[in-house]
């Protein structure tokens, strides 16, 4: 295949920029560098580069056993074919993702591309899912998606043994509890903002010891990269202090729990105008937005299997809980899957957004946010109708009343979730045979390890792996 002035232009400029960042890396007393990414179980894992032999690194990439996609949480190897000991991919850098870690001393940190060993793009690599969602949305319907995800986090103390508890007891939106937490939330918003992301709001929430951090939204596949970056940033930070933060949709039985809410509005290519805004609709939304949420609700009870990807999930999925455990939309409505936000009074044009509650950190947030534009655009090509929205908590309704309406209830294990995935073609069309495969295989089998476990080895496996 000859190449193109475009392909030389583009060779061009990512040698200038793996130039630029061995210099910065050089610079800035860097000894080594890690190459991140999200496996098909939501855990960040990586390798890393030293300095030495960075401008290599950068061009070709860290070797990786083909097998890291089928590994569970637990490390537990599923069995997939063609994902075992023999066979490896390149893990390679995308410069424009690079930031010195504040946490970690002398490193900084690359998100990464899985690729096989002729430079294809790696079949069950999720960040590459996101890109091609993010191809065909422009492609076929010249629609940009602008998301941010809104995770909850609980900051907590190891006790003698293998137990954690939260670091205090405080109240919902207590300044007692941003107080408590203020030493570690200054440094990591601090943090943060050195790496390019923009903090929005910080509160202590309803959980002891739960705190919500949220960063401004950004294009679809900068925001999964920023959740990436966020979680590492926090989990790191909080250990300088001594503290462990995690993101475990329920870490603790008694406890609320830790939601990743993913707000989300499409745009035209260059952003400049939000397609989701019509100003004399019904909540601003315009008949495509209406047309994706109602895709999103079509698909959400395999989809939460991509969106609330672990068992400990299901935990938090609950009734009343502002979890939204039924399958329902309306303005403002917490107990609904997805909420219509309310915009910002002058600037409606920008804001209209909406938001999918069932969503959490235990995913990978490049498959969650992939198959969230997967089933939304099959709503916009199947011209498919929202239902009514709904303006009272669903479990207050009778069952009557809920099927009058068509509410349901959403799964409530990531077993259902799982079952259901596998019966839905469009997601599974999305995501590939490989991507999909190994995916369903890890989750099967963690389904089956925790199965045969008790209560307290879930919530400790959780509480410190994400």
């Amino acid at each position: 295949m000859a190449t193109t002035l475009t392909d030389m232009a583009t060779i061009v400029d990512l040698d200038a920029k793996r130039a630029e960042l061995v210099a910065q890396a050089e610079a800035s007393g860097l000894r080594l560098v890690r190459f991140l990414y999200c496996d098909n179980d939501g855990i960040i894992r990586g390798k890393s580069a030293g300095i030495a032999n960075l401008k290599e690194r950068l061009e070709t990439g860290i070797g990786l056993t083909v097998a890291m996609q089928a590994f569970t949480m637990l490390d537990h190897l599923a069995s997939v074919q063609g994902m075992g000991p023999v066979g490896e991919i390149r893990l390679v850098p995308d410069p424009t993702t690079f930031a010195t870690a504040p946490y970690a001393p002398h490193t900084a940190t690359v998100l990464v591309d899985m690729q096989t060993l002729d430079g294809q793009p790696y079949a069950a690599d999720g960040r590459g899912f996101l890109k091609r969602m993010i191809a065909r949305a422009a492609d076929e319907h010249d629609l940009s998606l602008v998301a941010a995800f809104e995770p909850e986090w609980s900051l907590a103390v190891k006790n003698g043994g293998d137990t954690f508890s939260p670091i205090d007891d405080s109240g919902c939106f207590t300044s007692t509890g941003m107080n408590i937490a203020a030493p570690i939330i200054d440094e990591i918003i601090a943090a943060l903002e050195s790496q390019g992301m923009t903090v929005e709001q910080y509160y202590a929430e309803l959980g002891w010891g739960q705190q919500e951090l949220s960063i401004r939204h950004a294009p679809a596949l900068q925001a999964a990269d920023h959740h990436v970056l966020y979680r590492e940033t926090v989990r790191g930070v909080a250990l300088k202090h001594g503290r462990y933060a995690s993101f475990a949709p329920k870490p603790w039985g008694d406890q609320a729990g830790n939601g990743c809410h993913l707000h989300f509005s499409g745009w035209n290519p260059d952003q400049s105008v939000n397609r989701f805004y019509q100003p004399d609709a019904d909540f601003n939304l315009s008949p495509l937005a209406r047309q994706f949420m109602a895709g999103i609700l079509d698909h959400l009870p395999a989809l939460v299997a991509l969106t609330c990807a672990s068992v400990n999930s299901y935990r938090r999925l609950q009734p009343q809980m502002w979890a939204s455990a039924f399958r329902a939309w309306g303005p403002d409505n917490r107990e609904g899957a997805l909420r219509v936000a309310s915009p910002f009074k002058g600037h409606e044009a920008e804001s209209t957004n909406v938001e999918l509650k069932s969503s959490d950190s235990s995913a990978n947030p490049y498959i969650s946010l992939g198959g969230v534009m997967a089933a939304g655009l099959d709503g916009i090509e199947r011209g498919l109708k929202l239902p009514p929205p709904v303006n009272v908590d669903p479990y207050n309704l009778s069952d009557k009343e809920r099927q009058a309406i068509g509410i349901d209830r959403l799964p409530t294990s990531l077993k259902e979730a799982v079952a259901n995935l596998k019966r839905d073609e469009v997601l599974l069309k999305a995501l590939g045979e490989r991507l999909a495969t190994s995916y369903i295989a890890v989750k099967e089998l963690d389904i089956d390890a925790f199965a045969a476990a008790d209560e307290a080895f879930e919530f400790r496996q959780h509480i410190y792996k994400f």
